[in-house]
């Protein structure tokens, strides 16, 4: 099987890359890892950035599709210390510029933009050889192959592309996250669901935060951030479908961590209504960037990858409609397409890995102190 553009991974930055495509009549094929498109729960909520993201479903003329996603009143966020003490509290008066809107609702909205078959599913990339002349080939698990003349890897952190561009791996930066969801938390779960507001909860402390934020129906959907080497937990059982008694101690081990901490907090992870969920945070070497490589490029995480900081999908987004309309633009020349969106893409990238490394300011020696400072110096620069 031979194919002209062929985009590893049906994450929001693939799936932009494709419609984009689609949008200037160049055919493309995504093929996606996972079995179907409700294979797992795809993140909670994203808030788009004018700067990047907005920019980007507009050149995916989807521009209508993503205004009617955003849940109003999203926008307000309160910081609190461990002991339930409001530091900050700003409500969402309708005059910011980072709609919020739910990453899933947004992956679905892409997918049904795009021709039925375009993306194919249950296909996980094992393997990517350079057949020379711009040439790859990909292998599938269960040993399907194809050829491609024009290879993008949009295949997230571990992807399977980028070692034919780059030696480089992600490292472990240092943080864990464990993410719970609350369901019907108004009703179920009132005190937890109070101190996360109408928004967004940042309630922090010296190496430990629980960031909170209040998705539709009621859910809250929360991330306890903890400063911790890369083995922590792993004497645990943390496999999907693991025992209740499992569950138990790792919830157990989780609260522990915020021993003293106000109860309506603490219960964002000890009432949790789904087995907690653990990630090791990594991220790329900062100003990742490769040599030239005919008939491949990458894009997003794959290309880029950082610690989460509501920046990554935004960029995989941008990254997909610049490479869209770069191609468009060349039609005769992928050449000179691919060139000119690495180097610009290199350059976005080196410019976001250039600010403040959130995570030290959230979980810094001075938190929740820092995160305040950090706010009020972002307020005074634009003002």
């Amino acid at each position: 099987m031979t194919t002209p553009i062929t985009i590893i991974g049906a994450g929001l930055g693939g799936l932009v890359l494709a419609r984009v495509l689609h949008v200037h009549g160049i055919p493309a094929a995504v093929y996606e890892a996972e079995p179907s498109p409700a294979a797992r729960r795809q993140g909670g909520l994203l808030d788009i950035h004018p700067w990047n993201g907005e920019p980007a479903l507009e050149a995916a003329g989807l521009a209508q599709e993503f205004r009617r996603l955003v849940l109003p009143g999203r926008e307000s966020y309160r910081i609190m210390d461990r002991t339930g003490t409001v530091l900050l509290d700003r409500p969402d008066d309708g005059t910011g510029a980072r709609p919020e809107v739910p990453r899933g609702a947004l992956r679905q909205t892409l997918l049904d933009a795009l021709p039925e078959g375009a993306v194919r599913w249950g296909h996980k990339v094992t393997g990517v050889r350079a057949l020379g002349g711009g040439r790859h080939e990909v292998a599938f698990a269960g040993g399907a192959t194809l050829v491609t003349s024009l290879l993008v890897g949009a295949d997230g952190a571990w992807s399977r592309v980028r070692p034919v561009l780059s030696p480089a791996v992600p490292r472990y930066i240092g943080v864990c996250v464990v993410e719970t969801f609350l369901y019907d938390g108004d009703t179920r779960h009132p005190a937890a669901a109070k101190a996360v507001g109408a928004g967004s909860l940042f309630a922090l402390a010296p190496g430990r935060g629980l960031l909170a934020h209040r998705e539709g129906g009621g859910t809250l959907h929360v991330y306890a951030q903890l400063s911790k080497p890369r083995d922590w937990l792993a004497d645990l059982d943390l496999a999907p479908g693991r025992t209740d008694a499992a569950t138990a101690a790792m919830t157990a081990r989780v609260v522990a961590e915020y021993d003293g901490w106000a109860p309506e907090l603490t219960a964002l992870i000890a009432e949790s209504d789904t087995p907690p969920i653990l990630r090791r945070l990594h991220a790329l070497p900062a100003g990742h960037r490769w040599d030239r490589v005919p008939g491949v490029t990458l894009l997003g995480d794959a290309a880029h990858l950082r610690p989460p900081d509501g920046e990554g999908a935004n960029l995989a987004m941008q990254d997909g409609a610049l490479l869209g309309q770069a191609l468009a633009a060349h039609p005769g020349d992928v050449e000179a397409a691919l060139a000119g969106y690495e180097e610009d893409m290199f350059a976005r990238a080196a410019a976001a890995d250039s600010g403040d490394d959130m995570y030290a300011v959230m979980l810094g020696d001075d938190a929740p102190h820092s995160l305040l400072a950090h706010m009020a110096e972002g307020e005074q620069a634009s003002a």
